[in-house]
């Protein structure tokens, strides 16, 4: 009949209506499973980004950021060209140093040896005029302490009609058991040589044939501490009005919490301040708000803090820049990598600059090291859409003149080596001392460092500063100075 498909036409056309919609159904699930196979490769691809970043941050070392080298588990492998493990003792070219002979005046002992006869032949022999050969020896006396006995006899006043004894001195009232060079030298153990109160006992006994205990040398630290509270306390006076100033922080353990270690490098002195802080707060402290000097520092937040609240000049060092930027270079991503290249790339031309200085005239010198300051701070600047390379240029943006003040302001060291090498030793004693317990602890750590470091800044003995200090204390006179002798 016409308007009628044959049964077997209608038929067909259902089973291909079937087919259609299976395989509708199956593209569906195909673009489900693509796109969560996408939503899982960009997971994936996220998971191994984040992994990739932890890796480099786990693979920091002392070349690319600012952990010192102590902190390299596996040394990282030496620079291409640089030569292996040097040898042992003298070095071919290595100018010879000798120690200097002991003057006349400090010789104590001087014993001839003669011959009679021909150590060879037996041949009597006579003396020739030519100098002898002198061999200068050193040695310890048997008893190298001198014992004092001080007697206060009584005396009868028939007047009071009382017993009056004679008084001891007053350097001897004070200083007790330990006069004040054994006292300077206790305090010289404690404090230089980071020895504990057990090995200066052991010393005392074993060398010194004296026999003390640990309260005894706890009172001896003590009067030290005394002694050099008045230096101290001037040398923090001075802090505020110098014309530059290097700063750092360390780690310090104080009855098992964490404090800090805070140390201002002047040019003539160091002073350390043990503090529960590690802000800002510290800054205002020892410097007061108007500090008009130049802080050479890191870039750590309390001294972008104190630049910014009161207008400090900073001086950021150079060098945590420069090891910033390598672990940027280093990434494993090419775009941050390369962004870090380039920076680099800038920053050796700026120093190939300052190492031309010698064949530079003045005016010269000057205007290239500026074009190359400009050059760093316009590459620094330019920095790719990633986290990390945005945040250095963030910092270029903010704070990028702070890094090249050095080259407008004389005088100026463009990184904080001064303050670094001045708390390594605070380092070599937190490690071996384990830290304070006490405020007296504190006070005393934070005197003896500043003179330790004062007095080499200063080519002065620590022991002779010790020993005319401790003497002062107990005569009641005033402290010497650890203030720099004037021109």
């Amino acid at each position: 009949m016409p308007g009628f498909a044959p049964r077997n036409t209608r038929q067909i056309i259902r089973q291909q209506r079937r087919q259609i919609d299976e395989l509708e159904t199956q593209v569906a699930d195909l673009t489900r499973q693509l796109a969560e196979r996408d939503a899982r490769i960009a997971r994936l691809e996220q998971q191994v980004a984040a992994l990739t970043a932890q890796v480099a941050r786990l693979s920091k070392n002392s070349t690319n950021s600012s952990k010192p080298p102590s902190s390299d588990i596996v040394k990282p492998p030496p620079l291409p060209g640089k030569k292996g493990r040097r040898r042992l003792g003298g070095q071919p070219g290595h100018a010879q140093h000798l120690r200097p002979p002991f003057l006349p005046d400090q010789i104590d002992h001087v014993v001839d040896h003669v011959l009679e006869r021909c150590p060879v032949c037996g041949t009597p022999v006579r003396r020739m005029k030519r100098p002898a050969r002198i061999v200068q020896q050193a040695e310890l006396e048997p008893m190298p302490i001198r014992i004092s006995e001080h007697h206060c006899w009584a005396f009868w006043c028939s007047h009071c009609q009382s017993i009056h004894y004679a008084p001891l001195p007053a350097e001897v009232r004070q200083a007790g058991l330990l006069g004040p060079r054994l006292t300077a030298l206790g305090a010289y153990l404690k404090g230089v040589c980071h020895v504990s109160f057990s090995t200066i006992r052991k010393f005392c006994r074993d060398v010194l044939g004296l026999r003390i205990s640990r309260g005894q040398l706890a009172k001896i630290i003590y009067k030290a501490s005394r002694a050099m509270q008045p230096a101290y306390e001037q040398l923090a006076a001075d802090l505020p009005g110098q014309r530059r100033l290097n700063v750092d922080e360390t780690g310090h353990k104080h009855n098992g919490q964490g404090h800090w270690t805070w140390c201002f490098r002047a040019e003539l002195y160091t002073l350390f301040k043990i503090d529960c802080s590690r802000g800002h707060e510290v800054l205002v402290q020892m410097l007061g708000s108007e500090f008009a000097g130049v802080l050479g520092c890191d870039y750590f937040s309390a001294y972008r803090t104190y630049m910014r609240d009161f207008g400090v000049t900073v001086q950021f060092c150079l060098a945590h820049l420069i090891r910033d930027v390598k672990f940027l270079a280093e990434l494993p991503d090419r775009v941050t990598a390369a962004y870090g290249q380039r920076v680099l790339k800038s920053l050796r031309r700026l120093f190939g600059v300052i190492h031309r200085r010698q064949r530079m005239e003045e005016p010269s010198f000057q205007r290239a090291l500026e074009r190359a300051r400009d050059a760093v701070l316009k590459v620094g600047k330019r920095a790719p859409a990633r986290i990390e390379a945005q945040h250095l240029a963030e910092r270029f943006r903010k704070h990028g003149e702070a890094y090249f003040r050095f080259i407008t302001t004389p005088d100026i060291e463009p990184t904080n080596n001064l303050a670094e090498q001045a708390i390594r030793f605070v380092v070599m004693d937190r490690h071996v001392t384990q830290g304070t317990r006490s405020q007296r602890g504190q006070r005393w750590a934070e005197r003896i460092w500043t003179a330790i470091a004062t007095c080499t800044q200063q080519q002065r003995s620590v022991f002779e500063y010790l020993y005319q200090t401790i003497s002062a204390y107990f005569a009641g006179q005033p402290t010497p100075s650890l203030m720099p002798a004037g021109p």
